[in-house]
């Protein structure tokens, strides 16, 4: 007899792995999909990093890693924050996990009870707000629409903010809208903020480095709130190991010891191989984070401009990460013979069976009217798939 927890019951399933499965299965039957919906860099990982992996195994890294992180790695994490985010931790503040997904879990479990309400701007990134679930909070949505580029304003903020709020997620630069938060947009927020003590800000940084408008800016450079704030980032988008599952937190050392505590029951320390070779990554040349990031912005632009052309597809520029974000509600509503689009769901599923192009729908980032468009894939497969979208689109009348 089926009888999952409560807790389970309540979760959504991930619309980004749903749809990368739907167009995996697709082209193991012999369709050529291209798929837009992945969240991942095309790149292979840096030869010097595979080569460190390599020596670990050879050193018979083999053996338990502690909990959260060796020494050598979390020092490595200490002196990235000092470098590129002029942030001081010690490294009994840094805990490594499986993934930053793994992190947000972590920090979730650690400082929500029941009853707890975490903000989350919408659009979010789809595992914020069942991760809050898990936690037994309660999710308040706060929606910023395309007039904002995707991003709450400290009105919005200062709204939302209640007896019951225990946290802030934020996503800078977004997944999935690609937007960034300037130092004046943060400092904005702060300022709401520091009428608020209690609340903490949870600020998922994982696309730092794919960012085309200058230099990334955390909220925990701001001194008011650095002590409220959990830094998570990781390895995955940055240095293109979304396969090796490293992430890391900054964080207040009580939060920094329950999130160790709680991965101590849970999964123990990450892979120990993938940890020596994000020490590499850290430490080493950092040539392909610019390399990737010429790439991306080249296919950022070039997507933008065939979308400009389309009839009724409304984008913000992003800055930052891998993705466009289009509004596309005008084709709500139309229909190619008997088929009518009623929903972005509708929308990805026709571009998916007649344009064969795999995207996400935006309601499962909460914003009903848009779908998420990855374009971390190659110039060749983008030109294709821009061909197909507008071909597909045609065809809805």
């Amino acid at each position: 007899m089926e009888n999952v927890s409560k807790r389970l019951a309540s979760l959504s399933p991930s619309a980004t792995i749903a749809m990368n499965q739907k167009s995996t299965e697709m082209k193991n039957n012999g369709i050529d999909v291209v798929n837009l919906s992945v969240g991942e860099p095309d790149f292979p990982t840096p030869d010097n990093v595979k080569a460190a992996a390599k020596k670990a195994i050879d050193e018979n890294y083999s053996f338990y890693a502690p909990v959260p992180g060796y020494p050598a790695l979390r020092k490595a994490i200490v002196e990235k924050f000092k470098r590129e985010n002029n942030l001081e931790y010690t490294a009994d503040q840094i805990v490594v996990s499986t993934g930053a997904k793994h992190s947000i879990a972590n920090v979730l479990m650690s400082i929500i009870d029941p009853g707890d309400e975490v903000i989350v701007p919408s659009p979010y990134w789809v595992s914020y707000p069942e991760q809050v679930k898990i936690a037994e909070g309660v999710n308040v949505i706060v929606d910023a629409g395309i007039e904002s580029e995707y991003k709450i304003t400290p009105k919005q903020l200062e709204n939302a903010i209640t007896s019951k709020t225990k946290a802030l997620m934020l996503c800078s630069p977004s997944n999935p809208s690609g937007s960034l938060y300037s130092r004046e947009e943060l400092a904005a927020l702060v300022e709401v903020l520091k009428k608020h003590p209690d609340v903490f800000i949870i600020s998922d940084e994982i696309y730092e480095h794919i960012n085309f408008s200058g230099t990334h800016v955390s909220i925990a450079e701001f001194p008011e709130v650095f002590d409220r704030t959990v830094v998570v980032n990781g390895v995955s988008k940055g240095y293109a190991m979304t396969g090796w599952r490293i992430g890391y937190i900054g964080a207040p050392l009580w939060i920094a010891k329950a999130c160790s505590k709680l991965q101590g029951q849970m999964t123990s320390g990450a892979t120990s191989i993938a940890q020596m070779a994000a020490i590499e990554a850290l430490n080493g040349d950092q040539s392909c984070i610019a390399d990737m990031k010429m790439a991306f912005k080249r296919r950022r632009d070039y997507v933008l401009d065939r979308m400009s052309k389309i009839q009724g597809i409304k984008c913000t520029v992003p800055d930052g990460a891998f993705y466009v974000y289009p509004d596309m509600s005008f084709y709500f509503g139309k229909k190619n013979g008997s088929e009518k689009i009623n929903s972005s769901m509708d929308l990805c599923l026709y571009l998916l069976e007649k344009g064969r192009i795999a995207t996400v729908p935006g309601s499962a980032f909460g914003s009903p009217n848009n779908v998420r468009i990855s374009y971390a894939t190659s110039d060749e497969n983008l030109v294709k798939a821009m061909d197909r979208l507008e071909e597909a689109l045609k065809g809805l009348v």
